[in-house]
């Protein structure tokens, strides 16, 4: 009998709260024990990725849009063959993004969503200006054409960058009436563009828009014959990165730096499996390259054994999306 392929679900969803305790009581309820991945509650909303069996991903799904504010809830949805997650996590946080900007209110201040469908047509305006606001070990993986890169290493980051360098990308050169160019961001499921343009409107930029859905919406919907996405998209979890129709990409994580690595990455003699990668080889000591070494061995016995070996596998980057 051939076992069902795991249901992952990536949703998020930017709505007043006013006891996220009490509704991450709610969450661990719905979830029980046959889902698993993050969930991070705010006062701003709820963000996060779960995984599990279909009519369990419909529960929790159902019991999250049965609160007031979050019947449009963004969903996207794909499936794994093997777990991407290994326990359950659902954490109050200040932010379900974290930003670091006070004032900043996505509620009721942010841009303007762009479908996939029209996604095409917008970027590829050239009065239009576009920025991935994801960061730089995602864009490394994949990217729209052209986007501008802001390079950061966290998303609390974005608002520096913007400040110090992103600003003056919208001028116009000298003379030119037209004023500021229309602003594009994209981000992997849509919440931090969401986010980000919230920040830009508030930083007086009015013409702003964001990829309803990010990235992944983009890639489940757009045919690949009509796609201007380059490359594969990193997702927080162990699929590490998805393609186009959302089918587990090429790359692996590495477990030393918790950075994704690609097909020719593991082919440097700098790449060692279950221990360092071109990124942090020349970093380690020996010392932690012999516990990477332990640590993989010991994933591979619980494997052997059909066990997971809970928290060896399972640290990633975060829960951006």
């Amino acid at each position: 009998m051939t076992t069902p392929p795991i249901r992952v679900a990536a949703v998020y969803r930017f709505a007043a709260v006013s006891d996220p305790d009490s509704l991450r009581t709610r969450l661990e309820a719905l979830c029980g024990d046959d889902v698993l991945g993050t969930l991070l509650v705010a006062r701003e909303g709820v963000n996060g990725t779960i995984a599990g069996p279909d009519p369990a991903i419909e529960r929790v799904l159902a019991g999250l849009r049965a609160v007031p504010g979050f019947a449009d809830l963004e969903v996207k949805t794909s499936t794994a063959a093997t777990p991407p997650f290994h326990r359950l996590k659902v954490r109050v946080k200040s932010e379900i993004v974290t930003m670091g900007q006070p004032g900043i209110d996505p509620v009721l201040d942010a841009g303007t969503y762009v479908a996939a469908a029209e996604w095409n047509a917008l970027i590829a305006d050239p009065d239009t200006v576009v920025i991935d606001t994801r960061n730089d070990y995602e864009a490394d993986v994949g990217a729209f054409a052209g986007a501008i890169q802001p390079r950061t290493r966290t998303f609390r980051e974005f608002a520096d960058w913007f400040e110090r360098e992103g600003r003056a990308m919208l001028d116009r050169p000298g003379g030119d009436e037209r004023g500021p160019p229309r602003v594009a961001m994209y981000c992997t499921g849509g919440i931090r563009c969401e986010k980000a343009t919230a920040y830009l409107k508030a930083q007086g930029v009015a013409d702003v828009h964001h990829l309803q859905g990010g990235i992944l919406r983009y890639l489940e919907t757009v045919p690949e014959g009509e796609s201007l996405w380059q490359g594969e998209c990193f997702v927080f979890d162990e699929r590490v990165a998805v393609g186009h129709n959302l089918a587990q990409g090429t790359h692996s994580l590495c477990r030393g730096c918790r950075m994704p690595v690609s097909e020719a990455g593991r082919a440097s003699l700098a790449f060692v499996e279950g221990v360092c990668c071109d990124r942090c080889h020349d970093t380690m000591t020996e010392g932690q390259r012999a516990g990477a070494r332990e640590r993989d061995r010991q994933v591979r016995l619980a494997a052997e054994r059909g066990e997971a070996h809970i928290g060896t596998r399972q640290a990633l980057p975060g829960v951006e999306r």
